[in-house]
């Protein structure tokens, strides 16, 4: 058993789900019960995440873990010290770098560390970066051979190649364009204006409005659960997003069709999980990240950290 304290939790989930499919909706996904405790198991990991957002920020974080070219920096923790010292445009630079580069379970943060630290001589702050983007864009042309690891796996297309049609420097330039020239707490202050005071309404509003080279439905839903997570818009998931997905959607077929490869409709999809959510109560966050793992490994628990 993975996270004994976690025993009761999964359990509780566990009978949820089968009181669901016995009085609400039939759910064929988890008839096995080694389907059900996977399921369970993915609910409790996905959970897992969002609280170690919530328990990162609860104390003061050290400078040395924002320094990307100091043995103990971690990128989620530079998050968390930019927003606490009011650097909210170091913070989603930050997170744009961790949903672009993602971070493989082998590598982790090695290659986001060894760009934003310009491979030990400097950092590549937002305030350099957004005022010349083409000195950032020189740099790894000359130095992207250089650099370690690996794009994480849902990044795995991209590239530091200069010459790809997908290379960093090219989605770099759109997410420039995108923010604009006044930085990030202007474009989450004006979808705050424009699409009222409901966290998932806004959250709708941003990912609608994000056109950024190569950031597809998945890209987009990371980055915007980031600045929700770490309190930098009051954005958080309204749904799942299926229109579009893979994981996800597959998931949500298996557990309401019995087969990830039903022809349900994403919208039909988001009515079930909207109401298997108002038993579980989990949101929209865990519950795509947790279908999605499920689908991957529907009768065995695989603890997916990449």
């Amino acid at each position: 058993m993975i996270w004994p304290t976690r025993k009761d939790q999964k359990q509780a989930i566990a009978e949820e789900l089968a009181r669901f499919s016995g009085e609400v909706r039939y759910l064929p996904g988890v008839v096995d019960p080694s389907a059900l405790d996977t399921l369970s198991m993915q609910f409790v990991a996905s959970l897992r995440r969002e609280d170690y957002y919530r328990l990162i920020q609860r104390h003061a974080i050290s400078p040395h873990r924002a320094d990307p070219n100091n043995a103990s920096f971690d990128a989620e923790r530079a998050v968390v010290f930019h927003v606490q010292n009011r650097s909210i445009d170091e913070a989603a630079w930050l997170i744009f770098l961790m949903t672009h580069l993602a971070r493989p379970a082998d590598t982790g943060w090695l290659r986001l560390s060894q760009i934003y630290g310009k491979l030990g001589q400097g950092i590549w702050t937002w305030k350099a970066v957004s005022s010349d983007p083409q000195a950032l864009i020189d740099w790894l042309t000359e130095n992207w051979g250089a650099i370690g690891g690996k794009f994480g796996n849902h990044r795995k297309y991209e590239s530091l190649d200069p010459s790809s049609n997908r290379a960093f420097g090219k989605v770099l330039t759109s997410y420039l364009n995108w923010i604009g020239p006044h930085g990030h707490e202007r474009v989450f202050s004006n979808a705050i204006r424009n699409a009222g005071n409901e966290p998932g309404i806004i959250f709708d509003y941003l990912y609608n409005d994000m056109t950024v080279l190569s950031f597809g439905r998945l890209a987009k839903f990371d980055y915007l659960a980031l600045i929700g997570r770490y309190g930098i818009a009051p954005i958080h998931a309204g749904q799942a997003y299926f229109r579009g997905a893979t994981g996800p959607a597959r998931g949500a077929k298996l557990l309401f069709d019995g087969t990830a490869d039903s022809a349900t409709e994403p919208d039909i999809l988001q009515s079930r999980v909207d109401e298997l959510d108002a038993a579980l109560n989990v949101g929209m966050q865990v519950m795509e990240d947790a279908l999605c793992n499920w689908q991957k490994s529907p009768t065995n628990f695989v603890h997916f950290k990449g």
